[in-house]
């Protein structure tokens, strides 16, 4: 005679399956698994845990002689994934200590720019994140869905020094390397790029602590202007690592099973209303796609030319909100073309299975 607690234990693991299936098939399914273990096992292997659990998210997307339903089920998984990691690494960073304020900044950056005069020039953001230089806000909804998402970006306390000799530059900013270099801070080797035939831009980066500083020097001696600045923000809170995967990886399964849904309810519909379903869905899954892939390709490669103490948040890799716009309409496309999937079967639509059911 079977153990009972095994017959549980198999039990468990059919939670992939949809609802009615496993009211259907479940004693069958565990019948066949129990007739299979040898005597003496007292829970499921490892290989068939795995087994049960693919075959019931396999299921959840019904069209079983279908292959491209898999694709579009992972692709869907990839993408709300990706969606929720960024959402849970922005919450994430609410636990990084604020900004130092202009009062608190100021004797570090006088102990690293000795000489100078920086009463009343250090300036500091009113919160981690802004846009133009103001935390997010309804005001702000405008700008970030029509052309300038891009200006949302890390906030920083800092002082800017103008006026300077082309010598005055380079003296000071050897002494803030050495001052560095001191006070255990690690340093990148500065990095001068020229963006054209009389500008050339210097950029110095370190980090202590939670602490990173960024030297920014831009030159255009040409017209004898010196601009040099040193910003002050935080690293990456730790807490941005696990709710980033925990984010990912319930995001991917909320994206697979809603995609199942919508998939099982538009099996055996009408051709039209399946073709409507899927050209809303699929014209959605464009506009989010394309954000992303742009956006890990410029992200990838901005990274891989500059050293970064703080890599770019993840939602900056999947285009946003530079590109929200896109991202808004495939959300109100992909709410459609869900609508549309949960509208009532009518009595002509029956599938063999319904009518026999009747």
């Amino acid at each position: 005679m079977s153990d009972p607690r095994l017959a549980a234990r198999y039990r468990r693991f059919l939670i992939g399956y949809p609802r009615d299936y496993r009211r259907e098939m479940a004693d069958e399914i565990v019948a066949v698994f129990l007739d299979a273990a040898p005597p003496g096992r007292a829970r499921p292997t490892a290989r068939e845990a795995a087994n049960l659990l693919l075959h019931g998210l396999r299921c959840r997307l019904g069209r079983p002689a279908g292959r491209m339903v898999v694709v579009w089920a992972a692709l869907t998984a990839i993408l709300c994934g990706l969606f929720t990691a960024a959402a849970a690494t922005r919450l994430a960073w609410e636990t990084a200590r604020p900004l130092p304020t202009a009062a608190q900044a100021t004797p570090l950056f006088a102990d690293l720019l000795p000489g100078h005069d920086l009463t009343g020039k250090v300036e500091g953001s009113p919160a981690m994140f802004v846009v133009y230089g103001a935390p997010l806000g309804t005001e702000h909804i405008r700008d970030l869905l029509f052309g300038d998402g891009g200006e949302y970006g890390f906030g920083s306390t800092g002082v800017a020094l103008q006026g300077l000799s082309e010598a005055d530059t380079a003296r000071t900013l050897a002494t803030a390397q050495a001052r560095l270099d001191a006070g255990g801070w690690q340093a990148t080797s500065p990095r001068v790029t020229r963006s054209d035939a009389d500008t050339t831009e210097t950029t110095l980066a370190a980090r202590r602590g939670d602490d990173v500083l960024t030297f920014d020097l831009l030159s255009q001696p040409r017209y004898r202007n010196m601009y040099f600045s040193v910003s002050l923000n935080r690293a990456t809170p730790w807490a941005a690592y696990p709710a980033g995967v925990a984010g990912l990886l319930v995001g991917a399964l909320a994206g697979w099973l809603a995609f199942g849904w919508a998939s099982r309810r538009t099996e055996g519909r009408a051709p039209a209303l399946r073709a409507l379903t899927t050209t809303l869905y699929g014209v959605a899954t464009a506009l989010w796609t394309i954000p992303s892939g742009l956006g890990v390709v410029g992200m990838a490669e901005h990274h891989l030319t500059e050293q970064h103490f703080v890599w770019h948040p993840l939602w900056e890799w999947l285009g946003q909100p530079a590109l929200s716009l896109l991202f808004v309409a495939g959300v109100a496309l992909t709410l459609l073309a869900a609508a549309v999937a949960a509208l009532p079967r009518r009595p002509e639509a029956l599938t063999a299975d319904d009518e026999l059911a009747v």
